[in-house]
């Protein structure tokens, strides 16, 4: 991979094919229910080889990496941002997919788009830019994820565009180990906790480490549900939505008002409704996406969580372990043509997609 300008060396992987099964986290039955009890504390961590104070890749199923170095810190500075320059219109319309802690590879997809230059800094002008969730857990960088959305957001809207984000089971995931701990939560299926919840999914202690009250505010604060342009943006190729409100504005409303009233147990049910997934892919799958536009309109569902080799069957056992990794070269079109998923598969060596919109099919 090419590296950007003041980036950390590149990232070296070293998971197979046959550690990137699905979770069993991601069934009806709960988030996290991998043949254990679901009350049972996450495993102990694998110690790597090689990797900056805190990056604690996970064992089980979760994909891992190993890296040298430290990755791209950046940093908000106010003094960098320009007076606004008047838009004459809005710009062209970009989505990204899910990130994971994997920094360099963000800003290089960002700089092969444009968006932004050799330094890391916006200069996409009046584009407009949506990220679609999931910044942290499993790779070795969520938080420098999360300052660097924050500063292109500012960067962005100073040009006259924007920089724009939508929540993922992560940032819940992540907002609750932080919040509640190991303080028990009734999983549906026993009693669980975020902090195991979060080890068990990939959470690192560097990311933890790192936290601060304004990326907990700012996570808070994330919308749900967008639509923009004819695109209903989400991030959980899941119908969970419809049970948060018939318009965008109430589902928002309403993950926010949860999130505010502080209690751990609507927050875990909220998190939980989050990681469900593959509504759209099989028989019905066109049904379960017009469910979502003809409540919250658009005309097209764009989403992230469940990567591309999952949904096209090219990831699940172990005979693929030498078939040279997950073939991703682009978003994936699929529901009669009605749902496009946006997740790579950055965490199996797959690719951090950052996708204009409209895709012409």
């Amino acid at each position: 991979m090419t590296q950007g300008a003041g980036q950390g060396p590149e990232v070296e992987r070293t998971a197979t094919l046959r550690d990137f099964r699905v979770p069993a986290y991601v069934n009806e039955t709960g988030p996290y229910d991998h043949g254990t009890d679901a009350g049972a504390a996450a495993p102990p961590l694998e110690e790597p080889l090689e990797h900056p104070d805190g990056y604690t890749p996970t064992q089980r199923d979760l994909p891992v990496i190993t890296r040298r170095g430290d990755t791209l810190q950046v940093a908000v500075d106010p003094v960098a941002v320009q007076a606004p320059v008047p838009a004459t219109g809005p710009g062209p319309l970009f989505v990204v997919g899910d990130v994971h802690g994997y920094l360099d590879e963000l800003v290089a997809a960002l700089q092969e788009k444009g968006l932004v230059d050799s330094a890391g800094n916006w200069c996409a002008g009046t584009a407009r830019l949506w990220f679609l969730g999931d910044f942290t857990d499993r790779g070795p960088d969520g938080i420098g994820v999360i300052d660097l959305v924050m500063r292109l957001s500012a960067e962005a809207a100073a040009a006259g565009g924007y920089c724009k984000a939508l929540m993922g089971n992560h940032e819940l995931l992540l907002l609750g180990a932080k919040r509640f701990g190991d303080t028990p939560v009734n999983s549906g299926a026993g009693t669980a906790t975020f902090q195991a919840a979060w080890l068990l999914n990939g959470g690192q202690k560097y990311d933890m480490d790192r936290l601060q009250d304004h990326h907990l505010q700012w996570m808070a604060r994330l919308d749900a549900v967008e639509e923009v342009d004819g695109h209903l943006l989400v991030h959980s190729d899941t119908t969970a939505y419809l049970d948060y409100g018939d318009s965008i504005e109430a589902v928002n409303d309403t993950v926010r008002e949860t999130i505010t009233r502080n209690d751990a147990d609507e927050v875990w049910d909220l998190f939980r409704k989050f990681t469900k997934r593959f509504s759209f892919r099989d028989e019905g799958g066109a049904d379960a996406v017009r469910s979502l536009l003809d409540t919250y309109g658009g005309t097209r569902i764009v989403h992230g969580h469940s990567p591309i080799p999952y949904l096209l069957g090219e990831v699940g056992s172990e005979e693929d372990e030498d078939n040279g990794g997950p073939h991703v070269e682009g978003p994936h079109v699929y529901a009669d043509g009605l749902a496009i998923a946006m997740d790579g598969g950055v965490t199996m060596a797959g690719k951090l997609l950052v996708q204009q919109l409209p895709l012409e099919v």
